[in-house]
């Protein structure tokens, strides 16, 4: 199958949109700790398409997004380097039956991955952009079972689609040598929760599921592939009684030690009780440990200084008494990292929130495209997750608990769980950042200690006296970029003193030093 490029003969009128727009590649002073070292600018209007940002770490950025077209939709894609200067430009064809349900970018290629939008047809397409010139091949993936993916992944001679069928996790694998998708042997057998895929830079891989064991407790299956994805082994953690384990991440060290981290609770709870974390050695001995919320010396400090004080004076008094208070909490385990000798996991606290609705507003709701389901229970309204707090830990290479720290989140509320602490891990500290209404939170800690407490830096540009609007940017975000780069972007009005107002779409290059 031979490379195509992205279309560059485009109309006047798109092409000169894009290459007369507003760019601003300016450092900007550092304020405090966080350096917001450089900026990229385009004019956005409120009817404009949102661009979507891909990171293609040290190779720059992908910006994209799906405008209309006959006979297929046209979607965009702009190429920059790390200084934001524009690689590439151009427009690849998209069916308007196929909708976009993964994209990454890995190595030197960024992939785009398709599926119909109903289940009339299971096939998915794959599309693979060369970062460097533009080039790139369409897949198509031929697929038997209708099932929407919620995992995608790359390896170096595959690609990974996971999602559910039925309750039942199931994963593909396609090869790009044999251009044939097939389902990974070891799946399909029952119901539970593909936590993660978790791809080795050997091109082998593990798949995580969790889900009922052989005496009835849920527990993590780790089913370990290699690069042609054929089943290695296939075992389940060895849970105690009465601890459930709910989600998990996992790593494997140098010395082919796996370590695998994540929350318990009680059965058929979609709460957590608190933390485990577990090593298995390569001849397959395990060594699980459990810590609970109330263990953590740190887990409460998002609470005001007098609840934090109850809360912890009735931990105590329970304690001398040799009882435990099991405290029950929505806990997502999004990282496992190596750090200092020890293994980082970063975590964040949320909860559902309802919103009460009569006959009336039932009818509203449905007219507006929603359908019943998680979004209205017992007459409520689904109003998003709200954010409590992040939590930090460290551990030894036996799963022992070293440290533990947290991070107060205010205000965030998302209707998709994603991540919004990322943390800067340097050899004396740890940055843990995060973006909201235009503002840049972060905090400094060292193991337990607080070097810097929460602090705050406003999304800038490079030109003194203009004012963002907060109430009129547009939800923002901050990710990982490269090294120890990350890169905010999302929508603002900005007001220029002398020249007026403008929206933008905007990237902001941030670091923490």
């Amino acid at each position: 199958m031979l490379p195509k490029t992205i279309a560059c003969a485009m109309s006047s009128t798109l092409t000169k949109w894009w290459y007369t727009s507003l760019l601003i590649i300016i450092s900007l002073a550092a304020s405090g700790q966080v350096v917001q070292s450089a900026r990229f600018e385009i004019p956005f209007s409120k009817n404009d398409v949102r661009f979507e940002v891909i990171p293609a770490h040290q190779y720059g950025l992908f910006l994209l997004r799906r405008l209309g077209g006959f006979p297929d939709d046209q979607l965009e894609i702009a190429k920059l380097d790390t200084a934001f200067q524009q690689a590439w430009h151009g427009y690849l064809a998209v069916n308007k039956r196929y909708i976009m349900v993964g994209k990454r970018s890995e190595g030197e290629r960024l992939y785009l991955l398709f599926r119909y939008i109903d289940f009339s047809k299971n096939d998915f397409e794959l599309v693979t952009i060369e970062q460097a010139t533009g080039n790139f091949i369409r897949y198509p993936i031929r697929n038997f079972i209708p099932f929407t993916p919620s995992e995608f992944q790359l390896t170096q001679n595959g690609a990974l689609i996971g999602g559910y069928y039925n309750r039942v996790p199931v994963v593909i694998y396609f090869s790009f040598t044999t251009q044939k998708a097939r389902i990974l042997p070891g799946l399909l057998n029952e119901a539970g929760e593909l936590t993660q895929i978790k791809t080795y830079p050997n091109g082998s891989f593990d798949v995580l599921i969790s889900a009922r064991g052989i005496k009835g407790m849920k527990t993590i299956w780790i089913k370990s592939y290699d690069a042609d994805a054929d089943l290695l082994s296939n075992y389940a953690l060895d849970t105690e009684d009465n601890k459930h384990l709910i989600f998990a991440r996992s790593l494997k060290t140098n010395n082919n030690m796996q370590v695998v981290a994540g929350v318990f609770g009680t059965r058929n709870s979609e709460y957590a009780r608190g933390l485990f974390i577990a090593t298995i050695d390569p001849a397959g001995l395990q060594r699980l440990r459990y810590y609970y919320f109330s263990d953590l010396e740190n887990f409460f400090k998002y609470m005001k200084a007098k609840r934090e004080q109850r809360v912890k004076a009735r931990i105590e008094r329970k304690r001398i008494k040799g009882k435990k208070i099991r405290f029950n909490y929505r806990f997502m385990v999004h990282e496992l990292v190596p750090y200092n000798n020890q293994y980082i996991l970063l975590g964040e606290a949320f909860y559902p929130k309802y919103t009460s609705i009569d006959n009336r507003g039932y009818s509203g709701f449905f007219s507006s495209g929603f359908t019943q389901g998680s979004y209205i229970r017992d007459g409520r309204i689904f109003d998003g997750y709200y954010y409590t707090h992040a939590v930090v830990m460290g551990f030894d290479h036996n799963g022992n608990i070293q440290w533990d720290n947290s991070f107060e989140i205010n205000d965030v509320k998302t209707f998709t769980l994603e991540q919004f602490v990322k943390l800067e891990t340097q050899d004396d500290k740890i940055a843990l950042l995060y973006l909201f209404e235009n503002e840049l939170r972060s905090k400094i800690i060292k193991d337990n200690e607080v070097l810097e407490g929460k602090s705050s830096e406003p999304i800038k540009t490079p030109i003194k006296n203009e004012v963002i609007k907060r109430e009129d940017t547009d939800i923002a975000k901050l990710d990982y970029w490269y090294k120890d780069y990350f890169y905010a972007f999302g929508v603002q009005e900005v007001v220029n003193p002398t020249a007026g107002k403008r929206r933008v779409f905007f990237i902001n290059k941030v670091s923490y030093e």
